[in-house]
């Protein structure tokens, strides 16, 4: 887990031992930005919202297929990090696509600069291109 901000963390796929360890550092919503089936190897969603539930966390799904990242995901993912009760760990198969929404919506809406984009991804070991890209097509 890398640790974005107070309330966000982000991850690649988390094991059984990385949702254990989320929920005892306090993390109590989980959202994963992984379309169904993306990977043989990941669980199901069901699976994965009944393992963040026995947890005592919260299981949130918004699906963003690579390189296809909407406004609509953008939003409802801002929504789900700000409804939470306390931290938030959001994955995906690597942690860029979760990054991605977050700096995006952060960009969108005045609360960080364009300018700032590189050395978030420089900070957290993860390149955010695509979400440069993506604010220079849609802004």
């Amino acid at each position: 887990m890398k640790q974005v901000t107070e309330k966000l963390w982000i991850s690649g796929q988390p094991s059984d031992a990385d949702l254990l360890a989320a929920s005892k550092a306090g993390v109590r919503r989980i959202i994963n930005n992984r379309p169904e089936n993306e990977d043989p190897a990941q669980p199901g969603m069901a699976d994965a919202a009944a393992r963040a539930g026995d947890l005592n966390m919260e299981f949130v799904h918004i699906p963003v297929v690579p390189g296809r990242i909407t406004q609509e995901a953008v939003r409802e993912f801002q929504a789900a990090l700000g409804r939470a009760d306390g931290p938030v760990l959001a994955h995906c198969k690597s942690g860029t696509r979760s990054l991605t929404l977050w700096v995006i919506g952060e960009v969108l809406d005045g609360r960080l600069a364009a300018t700032d984009v590189d050395a978030i991804g420089a900070r957290l070991g993860i390149n955010l291109t695509g979400a440069k890209d993506w604010l220079r097509a849609n802004s």
